[in-house]
């Protein structure tokens, strides 16, 4: 209705010679309201002219009487002196008016977002708190994941925790924030059931999408590979099925390194017969699990460019559309005043405030 009414009043005459009809003017909406206190320049203007006015008479009462010393002064026009003033006053109105960037609001369009479902897998394993990458492959996971969120800014998102055992702890969800809320509370301790399985991570992520769709699904795996018999390929040939791919990430070396104890007092883990536990990335696996859906492998990197490679891989992927947007397609309008404020500034520099002698 309000569209309407705008549309109807910019049809009609305009009340005055501004190219922005009243009506307009008044429902016209501002980018920079911050940028009205540049108004004190207006003010602190009238006041310079004021003081030089002041000055002025004062030295033409120290001269002689003012009525007098004003017939005496012929060509002097003082008319002509307070309308250049107020051209310079108007200019700065208008030039303080469009650096507020005011806009005119033209149609409401619908916008549809497209994207595809991801589901994020983390390793929270105790041997991702191993350091062969600084500072731990734990805490390496979650800058690239808080890379990847802000990469995948279309898409559904959500993120499966899992060790021993795996849980959905973020479903699907559009807000990016809520998902590094959830990313911030990620810690080895989500999961009290030891080991690595990637098998019910894999199922787990799954159960997150819609099962009738074939398409717009994606897994990414952020763990070190070690898999403790959780069958991780037949949960992978599950998702191929499903139409989801996943994309493995490998964090850690493949010498290994140590991983901590359960407290703090026994030092590094150990076996049975008390030797030193090395945990190691397992690179074969994970190549073994994207190749099976189609996906791709990467290593973590100190540059994240993986998560790049990834993302490419996943807009090339076919996409749905995700949520429906109203927005409001906006008409920029500060020329609107920096016109009049241009004709304001050449009409103050032609104006002569010396009559003209016929």
């Amino acid at each position: 209705m309000i569209l309407k009414l705008k549309q109807e009043a910019r049809s009609k005459k305009s009340c005055s010679l501004f190219p922005v009809s009243c009506f307009e003017f008044i429902n016209m909406e501002w980018g920079q309201l911050k940028n009205f206190i540049w108004l004190w320049v207006i003010a602190a203007a009238v006041f310079v002219y004021a003081l030089n006015s002041a000055r002025k008479k004062i030295q033409m009462q120290r001269f002689g009487d003012i009525e007098l010393v004003m017939r005496l002064i012929t060509s002097f026009n003082p008319a002509m002196r307070l309308a250049k003033r107020a051209c310079m006053l108007l200019a700065l109105f208008f030039m303080v008016l469009a650096l507020c960037q005011p806009h005119l609001k033209t149609k409401e369009v619908t916008v549809e977002r497209r994207g595809i479902d991801v589901m994020i897998a983390v390793d929270v394993s105790k041997s991702m708190l191993a350091k062969d990458i600084a500072p731990t492959r734990l805490d390496k996971v979650k800058l690239e994941l808080s890379a990847l969120i802000d990469r995948l800014k279309q898409d559904r998102i959500g993120i499966v925790a899992f060790a021993g055992d795996a849980f959905i702890q973020c479903p699907l969800t559009l807000d990016k924030s809520a998902v590094k809320l959830f990313l911030s509370a990620i810690n080895p301790n989500l999961i009290p059931t030891p080991g690595t399985a990637l098998g019910p991570a894999i199922q787990a992520a799954l159960q997150a999408f819609n099962s009738k769709e074939k398409d717009f699904k994606a897994i990414i795996l952020l763990t070190d590979g070690e898999d403790h018999e959780s069958n991780p390929l037949g949960a992978a040939r599950k998702a191929k099925e499903q139409g989801a791919r996943i994309f493995t990430i490998g964090f850690g070396t493949t010498d290994g390194s140590t991983v901590p104890g359960e407290s703090a007092s026994e030092g590094f883990k150990k076996d049975r017969q008390g030797r030193v536990v090395l945990s190691k990335l397992d690179e074969a696996l994970l190549k073994q699990i994207a190749r099976e859906t189609g996906a791709v492998y990467h290593r973590s990197s100190r540059g994240e460019v993986e998560v790049d490679w990834i993302v490419e891989e996943i807009r090339k992927m076919s996409q749905k559309g995700l949520k429906s947007e109203k927005m409001i397609e906006y008409e920029e309008s500060f020329q609107y005043f920096l016109i009049p404020a241009f004709i304001l500034l050449l009409a103050e520099m032609f104006l002569s405030e010396r009559k003209r002698i016929s």
